[in-house]
C-alpha cells in the first residue's frame, strides 16, 4: 500500500524506508503517522480477515488466519441503558456474529498488521513486550506464518498466554520474575533489542500497531455509515485510543462519514490510574508513580493487561493531544464493576468478556446512567476481548513456558547468555 510518514509534531513528510518507528530528522520524541495515498477506503468482504481493511494499513504482505473486527448495532445491553444507537465492536471469538478472533483479543489486529509491515528488507529477530494478551496475538501470529520472535512478558501474567495448538520453536517467551510488571517486561525487551540481531517492534511508535489497532473504528464506521458520536474502551497503554482518533481523522478526509470528532471516554482498572490521574490534573507530563507502588497496584487489578506506567501519553501525537483534541475523558472502574459489567455484557449479548473490555462496558454503565448520554446518540463501545469461555469450550487448551524467567534486577550479562541460546 502506497503511503508516507508524516512527524506529527513537525508535520514533515518523509518516505518509509524501512521499519522507522520515528523521524530520523526529529529533534525532539513524537509519533508519526502514516499518510495513504488512498483517500477513500474501499471496504473489502469479510474473506480478506483483516486485511479487508488494507487500503488503510501499512503493510507489504498478507498472511494467513487474519480475522477483523465486528461490529453490530446492540440490542440486549442498549435496552438495559436506555440506547437507542449502541454500536458493539466486538474483537474475539463468536462465530454466531461471524467474530473468529482465536486469541480472542484485539491485539490481534496488532499483529496481522505490525508482521505484514515486514519485507525481505526487515532482518533480524523482532521482540514485542506484553502484559499478556499481546504476547499471545503475536505468538499465535508468528507461530502461525513461522515468523522468529522473542516475546517478554511478567511471569505473573504468564496465564495469558494460552492457545489451542503447540506453539512453533521460531516464538520464544522469557519472563521476569514474580512481582515484575508490564514496564519490568518492556525493560528485559529493550536490554534484548540492544544486542546484535534482534530488533524492537516499537509498541505505540510502530504505524503499523496503531493502524491495526484503528481498523476497529474502521469496522464501526464501515457497519454505522457515519463517523460516531462517542467511542469508550479501556487503556493501558492508550495507543487504540491514539490509532482510534487518527482513523477519525483519515474518515474526515475521506469526506464521506461525516466531519465530527468523536468524544472519547477512557477507562482504567483501579487503583491502576496513572493516565487517568495525569489527565484529571491537566498534566501533560505523567505524575510520579512509586515503582513498588506499581507492582502492587498492578498485582491487585483484575485487568492486569492494563498495567502499563510507561504509556505513551506525553510525546506529541500520544494519548494527552488525542485526548485534548477529542474533548475526552477518563474515568476509573473497580475491580467488582468490571465483573458486574461482564455478567451484565454476557446476559444481554450472549458472549463472556475479557477483564479490560469489561473495564469499558462498566465505564459505558456508568456514564449512562449519570445522565450524561443522550438516549439517541451514536455509540461505540470497544470490546476489546471476549469469547474466550466460548473458545475454549470442548477444546484442549496449552498453556506457553517460558524459556527462561530472569530476576527483577537482572543484569546485561544475564540477557546476553540466554539470548545467545535461543536460536
Amino acid at each position: 500500500m502506497a503511503y508516507k510518514l508524516l512527524n506529527i509534531s513537525t508535520n514533515r513528510e518523509f518516505e518509509d524506508s524501512g521499519w522507522l518507528l520515528s523521524d530520523p530528522q526529529a529533534k525532539s520524541p513524537s509519533l508519526i503517522r502514516a499518510i495513504y495515498d488512498k483517500k477513500q477506503i474501499e471496504f473489502k468482504d469479510s474473506s480478506f480477515g483483516l486485511y479487508k481493511f488494507s487500503d488503510w494499513l501499512p503493510i507489504t504482505r498478507t498472511l494467513k488466519n487474519s480475522a477483523a473486527p465486528i461490529t453490530y448495532k446492540s440490542k440486549g445491553l442498549a435496552a438495559k441503558l436506555g440506547l437507542s444507537n449502541l454500536y458493539i465492536t466486538f474483537n474475539g471469538y463468536n462465530p454466531s456474529i461471524g467474530a473468529n478472533m482465536k486469541t480472542c483479543s484485539f491485539k490481534e489486529t496488532e499483529a496481522y498488521s505490525v508482521c505484514g509491515r515486514m519485507d525481505e528488507n526487515t532482518k533480524g529477530v523482532i521482540v514485542v513486550a506484553s502484559a499478556g494478551n499481546t504476547a499471545r496475538a503475536f505468538a499465535r501470529v508468528c507461530s502461525e506464518n513461522k515468523i522468529p520472535i522473542v516475546i517478554t512478558v511478567p511471569n505473573d501474567n504468564i496465564s495469558a498466554l494460552w492457545f489451542d495448538a503447540p506453539l512453533d520453536p521460531c516464538v520464544k517467551i522469557l519472563s521476569v520474575e514474580s512481582g515484575a510488571d508490564y514496564f519490568d517486561a518492556i525493560a528485559l525487551g529493550n536490554e534484548i533489542i540492544s544486542k546484535d540481531g534482534f530488533y524492537a517492534e516499537g509498541g505505540a511508535t510502530n504505524v503499523a500497531r496503531r493502524d491495526g489497532m484503528g481498523t476497529t473504528f474502521l469496522s464501526a464506521v464501515e457497519c454505522i455509515g457515519q463517523i460516531p458520536d462517542y467511542y469508550f474502551q479501556s487503556v493501558g497503554s492508550g495507543t487504540g485510543a491514539i490509532a482510534a482518533y487518527e482513523a477519525n481523522l483519515r474518515f474526515i478526509e475521506d469526506g464521506r462519514f461525516g466531519n465530527k470528532i468523536t468524544k472519547h471516554v477512557l477507562s482504567q482498572n483501579y487503583p491502576f490510574t496513572i493516565m487517568t490521574r495525569s489527565w484529571e490534573a491537566s498534566s501533560r507530563e505523567l505524575l510520579d508513580y512509586d515503582t513498588t507502588q506499581a507492582r502492587e497496584d498492578a498485582a491487585t487489578i483484575d485487568a492486569k493487561v492494563l498495567s502499563n506506567r510507561k504509556p505513551p501519553y506525553s510525546v506529541a501525537g500520544g494519548l494527552f493531544d488525542s485526548l485534548t483534541a477529542t474533548n475526552g475523558e477518563m474515568v476509573n472502574v473497580t475491580n467488582d464493576g468490571i465483573r458486574q459489567a461482564q455478567q451484565l455484557f454476557l446476559e444481554t449479548e450472549g458472549v463472556d468478556a475479557l477483564s479490560a473490555a469489561g473495564v469499558a462496558i462498566k465505564s459505558l454503565i456508568d456514564y449512562a446512567e449519570s445522565g450524561k448520554l443522550d438516549k439517541d446518540a451514536i455509540i461505540m463501545l470497544n470490546v476489546t476481548g471476549g469469547g474466550e469461555d466460548l473458545f475454549k469450550k470442548d477444546k484442549e487448551i496449552f498453556y506457553a513456558k517460558p524459556t527462561h524467567v530472569f530476576p527483577i534486577d537482572f543484569t546485561s550479562e544475564d540477557v546476553e547468555s540466554v539470548i545467545a541460546k535461543l536460536f
